[in-house]
């Protein structure tokens, strides 16, 4: 038995945590902005009946520097699983782990609608997306990657909280590309646990603001303006922010990473990457935006 499935990565400008620890991990999670691209991770599953249960992981591509989100869900999900299994999982991660790229949400999703697809359990996507999101809110390695990356898109998260309970209005950015520069990684872990409490007001009045404006180019200054807030943007990054609006070039700051983005139209690519290439210790990637979210792979 086999299951194979794609969650994009996801890219988030600016944002408002919504933790309260009285409340489950399905209802936790956070308000913000942000966008898939098509680039993000194919998780592939395949089960065999065994004498106990058991599973192993492999990963290619871009490397994970743990596997505690897949075990997570493998767990969750063995809950309603009668019998014993071996399962084999493979994720094969396109995009930097630790960058910015929402990775350990886009492996839960995609692992979650890949186990579904093996087992035939018949999960509602809503319930694999429940799944996912409490491995993430629980394993602290994200809060609302995975209800953007399950709907695809821009969006605006509107209501934090896994998918079925949070909820997001979408802008269009058909004529839009994306293209990142990345140079190192930072702990999304290490950074919600120092200062988280210090920059909700701010991140809340941006998701306010962009709901009444949907206003890309609002949107990029609000993620500068949010990162030097919170004191994220190295003199590397500050070095390609400057370069790119002296320009004309709008861009934010991935949360969280060591990465610059902007959405530009198609007449502007060009622009910006003859600009980026400057920068050669940084990794280019360029991708439409995905508007589809997490998916079964045929």
């Amino acid at each position: 038995m086999r299951g194979m499935a794609f969650s994009p990565a996801h890219i988030t400008g600016f944002f408002k945590a919504e933790l309260d620890e009285k409340q489950r991990p399905e209802f936790q999670g956070s308000l913000g902005a942000g966008f898939s691209i098509q680039s993000g991770v194919i998780t592939t599953v395949e089960i065999e009946e065994s004498d106990y249960t058991d599973f192993k992981i492999r990963v290619t591509g871009y490397q994970s520097d743990n596997t505690q989100v897949s075990e997570f869900v493998i767990r969750e999900f063995l809950k309603n699983i009668k019998g014993s299994y071996f399962l084999s999982i493979h994720h094969d991660i396109k995009v930097p782990v630790g960058y910015g790229f929402g990775c350990s949400a886009a492996v839960a999703l995609s692992l979650a609608f890949a186990l579904n697809q093996a087992f035939g359990t018949g999960f509602s996507n809503e319930k694999l997306g429940r799944i996912a999101h409490v491995a993430e809110v629980s394993c602290q390695t994200g809060l609302g990657d995975v209800l953007a990356s399950y709907h695809g898109g821009f969006e605006i998260r509107v209501k934090g909280g896994a998918p079925g309970i949070g909820s997001i209005k979408k802008i269009s950015t058909e004529s839009y590309s994306a293209i990142m520069i990345c140079f190192a990684p930072i702990s999304t872990k290490q950074f919600m646990k120092e200062r988280m409490s210090s920059i909700n007001g701010l991140g809340g009045k941006m998701v306010n603001k962009l709901v009444q404006s949907e206003d890309i180019n609002e949107f990029h200054d609000s993620s500068v303006e949010f990162a030097n807030y919170v004191n994220i943007i190295t003199p590397k990054m500050k070095a390609v922010i400057d370069d790119l609006h002296k320009n004309g070039i709008k861009c934010g700051v991935a949360l969280f990473g060591e990465t610059i983005f902007t959405l530009v139209s198609q007449d502007l690519k060009d622009k910006v990457l003859k600009i980026l290439e400057k920068y050669n210790d940084g990794i280019i990637i360029k991708s439409k935006i995905d508007d589809l979210g997490a998916r079964l792979v045929s």
